[in-house]
Formats: C-alpha cells, sequence, structure tokens
C-alpha cells in the first residue's frame, strides 16, 4: 500500500464502535479477545497452542544465559517521556518475547486462526495486542498502536513480517513514529544455540540453556513533518540498523564455536 494512502487511513474517523476510553482501550489490549466465531474443535486448539507456546518459551527462555549490550540506547530512547517503538526480525522472537515479558509491550495481530493462538501466548506473557478493525485490517492495528502509545504503551514490530520478505524492514514502525514521536529501538536477541524451521523466515527456536546476546541499537526518531522521501530515508536506516545487528550477532556466535 502507498504511504499517501496509509496517511489518509491515518487522517480518517475511528470505526463505529471504537470510541472507547483511553483506560477501557488499554484494558481490552490485554484481555483475551472471545473465540465465538470459531467452532469448538478450533477454540480448544487455540487454547492449547496457546497455553503450551507459552509453556515452551517460559521453560527455554528460564534456562537461557542471557548477555545486553546497547542497554544505554534504550534508556535513552526512554527520556523526556517517550516510550521504545521496538523493532526486530520474525525468526528471532521467540527468545525475544520471554526477555521482554511483563513490560505491556503492544504487538499487532492479526484476525487468523493461527494469530490466536500465538496472541494468547504473548498475553499470557504480560504483552498487550492491537488488532485490525473489519474494515481496515493492518491499517487498523496501526492506528490502534498510535492510541496506545498515546496511553503510554511501548510497542513493538516483527518488522519483516507477518509473511516477508526475509530481512526487510517494512515501513510500519516508522509511520508510528511519524505520528507519536516515540523512537524505534531495533534490536536483535541472537542465540548460540537453535533449531531452525523451514520457513519462510527460517525461525529460530533456541535450544535449552543456551547462551543469548541481546543487543539493542540506537533510537532513530522520525519528525511529525516527515514527508515520503524522509520516510523511505527514515525505513533505509531502519534496515542498515538491523543488518548490522544481525552481522554482530553472527560474529558473536561464532566467537563461541
Amino acid at each position: 500500500m502507498k504511504i499517501s494512502t496509509i496517511e489518509k487511513q491515518f487522517a480518517a474517523p475511528p470505526d463505529a464502535g471504537l470510541q472507547l476510553s483511553e483506560a477501557m482501550r488499554v484494558d481490552r489490549a490485554y484481555q483475551f479477545l472471545p473465540l465465538d466465531h470459531y467452532s469448538l474443535w478450533e477454540r480448544l486448539q487455540i487454547r492449547v497452542a496457546g497455553f503450551l507456546f507459552y509453556l515452551a518459551a517460559t521453560a527455554i527462555g528460564r534456562s537461557a544465559r542471557f548477555e545486553v549490550k546497547g542497554l544505554e540506547n534504550l534508556q535513552a530512547a526512554s527520556r523526556d517521556d517517550h516510550v521504545p517503538i521496538y523493532a526486530l526480525w520474525h525468526n528471532s522472537f521467540f527468545l525475544a518475547i520471554y526477555f521482554w515479558r511483563k513490560q505491556g509491550v503492544i504487538v499487532m495481530s492479526s484476525r487468523s486462526f493461527d494469530a490466536e493462538y500465538t496472541a494468547r501466548c504473548l498475553q499470557r506473557l504480560g504483552y498487550g495486542l492491537a488488532k485490525g478493525s473489519s474494515t481496515r485490517g493492518a491499517i487498523g492495528g496501526l492506528i490502534e498502536m498510535v492510541r496506545l502509545m498515546r496511553a503510554g504503551c511501548p510497542t513493538a514490530f516483527t518488522i519483516d513480517g507477518p509473511k516477508g520478505p526475509r530481512y526487510v524492514a517494512k515501513m510500519g514502525a516508522v509511520l508510528l513514529a511519524k505520528k507519536t514521536g516515540n523512537p524505534i529501538v531495533p534490536y536483535r536477541v541472537t542465540a548460540a544455540k537453535y533449531w531452525e524451521a523451514k520457513s519462510w523466515d527460517r525461525f529460530q527456536v533456541a535450544k535449552p540453556f543456551t547462551r543469548a546476546l541481546v543487543d539493542i541499537a540506537a533510537p532513530i526518531y522520525v519528525t511529525h513533518t516527515a514527508d515520503k522521501s524522509i520516510l523511505e530515508a527514515k525505513r533505509a536506516e531502519l534496515q542498515a540498523s538491523l543488518d548490522d545487528l544481525n552481522r554482530r550477532g553472527d560474529q558473536w556466535r561464532a566467537r563461541l564455536d
């Protein structure tokens, strides 16, 4: 979708029925959504899969030995009442969701069967959800993230998700930074030992008791007056930062071998 089209969607009035108070909106983000439109078998699958995913993420996360670099960058991004917009690659979020648990971070969730059990795992770990409306889809989810950030909630993007291309940064975090004035904080969690799925992103599941590097890059700011060319330059800056995190993470892992 073109940036100009997205900007027009931001300026449009909210969907009917979404005129919620700030407190109600925040509370809703952390509550399990009803599953009434799914069959009984589907509801059971969502609940069981979500709980098992939560157990696996918690067990492996607790066993991991984390090393953190760049904490000063997160501290810089949190000054002057700012809250961070975290950005990471889709294939590295398994350990990341454990590391940032219980911080109230808002993530975007699609309206699909597969997304439901992932969402429930995330909510058990203390995350909130921003879901797109039935009429605006992902743009509705981005608008909801703007509202939740204005209420003081941090947010996060798997920046090449949900379906790729792998390691290509999309525009969502940049647009959110423009609309809220909050900085983007690129980071990567690199597991020393992991299993790799045969998926579009080569999703990485950390092995128990692995060492892991949490590498946080310098924040990226986007002015509220940024035009199309500046937005694209900021997306390219985010791409370069995440590419550098990949390089540093791979070098760190190689030194351990």
